[in-house]
């Protein structure tokens, strides 16, 4: 870092001007230099403008190993960021650009993920991958990419731009399950570890699961994992998503208890197989529950995971939680109310208010007729379904919410 070094007694003097001048770089602190002299720090793109005060003896320097000021280290990454940059531009910075900065970003080990709506001003193109380097540098990081639109493809794909790197290729730890994925390709939605981690701790031991969208492996992978599942069968159709998927397995040490059936998984041929059934799918995973009552053993039934989202009115949620209880008549309607009250699991994770709203309730009870009756259409007898929970995983939209509706679907005894 360069600076201007005098003796002790003239070092507030040459602090004045510097300042005045706008000289000073004031991301790190005064030093003693060799010769009982005292260091400060200007900024490296000012020193064409530099010129020696006559009135303070002093001489330009290097400091080889600077320290921060109190100032750096209490800065955010943000602030720190902005303050590069705007070195960087000097007298071309502008409050348009401030607005451009991100104000947060996703970390994925060595690869920062920028947002969509960032760094799309026409100035910044003329700092070329010198813009990128600086980001990279402030934040951390070795490579860099940006965020883009879902694009309508059936697959959720993302339209990420790597800025800065040679692959999209990243690993992500949750829950003691590692994820590996290439962030230009697949999706990876973090608002979903509190669902991936109420599946690690669902009791699965010896059970068969099918997941109708296993994405990267997202709930596949505790449910194998931490639940204990014996075997899974995941069904995905992106090639991305798949060749992540099986990295993934490998990676978790479970790539014997899989198998991966890559393709539109309507079309799916398995049938009478599963124990429990994931329909990991938003907005809804309507068009899968035909395909999940093929799939679920036809003599005793199982669980079905129906992911959804829910529009939810505004008004004020009602002041006690409704009890939902099980279908009339169902194995589980005698002798298991104690399953069928419980739509709220004590609220450990902040059921969004911890109380089950109404729409939630009428669109839980409306999916459970609907599968009762496409149950009953396949096997030509009735079968019952019990409502065990209802999951609300995070707010998707403005008065919109990504629900998981826990259904128990049983062949009713004769």
């Amino acid at each position: 870092v360069p600076a201007l070094a005098t003796e002790p007694r003239f070092a507030q003097r040459l602090r004045e001007y510097l300042e005045e001048g706008k000289l000073l770089d004031g991301r790190y602190q005064l030093q003693k230099v060799p010769g009982g002299r005292v260091a400060l720090p200007v900024l490296e793109e000012k020193l064409s403008q530099l010129q020696l005060p006559q009135e303070v003896p002093c001489g330009l320097v290097r400091i080889q190993d600077p320290v921060p000021s109190r100032a750096a280290r209490r800065r955010t990454p943000a602030q720190k960021l902005r303050d590069e940059l705007q070195r960087l531009l000097g007298e071309s910075w502008s409050e348009e650009l401030e607005r451009d900065l991100p104000r947060a970003w996703q970390r994925h080990g060595d690869l920062v993920l920028l947002s969509e709506e960032s760094f799309r001003s026409a100035p910044w193109e003329k700092l070329g991958p010198v813009l990128w380097e600086t980001v990279a540098s402030v934040l951390g990081a070795r490579r860099l990419a940006r965020q883009g639109r879902v694009l309508p493809d059936g697959m959720r794909s993302p339209s990420v731009t790597l800025l800065l790197g040679q692959d999209g290729w990243v690993e992500h730890v949750d829950n003691r399950i590692r994820y590996t994925f290439d962030v230009t390709k697949c999706m990876f939605s973090p608002g979903n570890i509190t669902e991936k981690l109420r599946v690690a701790s669902l009791p699965c031991s010896g059970e068969v699961l099918v997941d109708l969208y296993a994405g990267i492996g997202y709930f596949t992978l505790p449910y194998l994992v931490h639940a204990a599942a014996a075997f899974a069968h995941a069904c995905e159709w992106n090639s991305h998503a798949v060749e992540a998927l099986r990295r993934n397995l490998v990676l978790n040490g479970v790539q014997d208890r899989c198998h991966i059936h890559h393709g539109d998984s309507r079309q799916l041929e398995l049938r009478d197989v599963a124990d429990r059934v994931n329909l990991g799918l938003i907005p809804s995973s309507e068009e899968g529950w035909p395909v999940a009552c093929r799939v679920l053993k036809k003599g005793t039934g199982g669980v079905l995971h129906i992911h959804h989202n829910v529009e939810t009115l505004p008004a004020p949620p009602p002041a006690q939680t409704p009890v939902l209880r099980a279908e009339p008549g169902s194995p589980e309607g005698a002798g298991s109310d104690e399953e069928a009250q419980h739509p709220v699991e004590d609220g450990r994770r902040g059921t969004l208010g911890n109380r089950i709203r109404p729409e939630w309730q009428r669109w839980a009870e409306a999916t459970a007729s609907r599968i009762r009756g496409l149950l009953a259409e396949l096997h030509g007898e009735p079968w019952c379904t019990s409502i065990l929970h209802i999951e609300a995983v995070k707010s998707y939209a403005p008065h919109v919410h990504h629900l998981v509706l826990d259904l128990e679907c049983r062949p009713r005894l004769p």
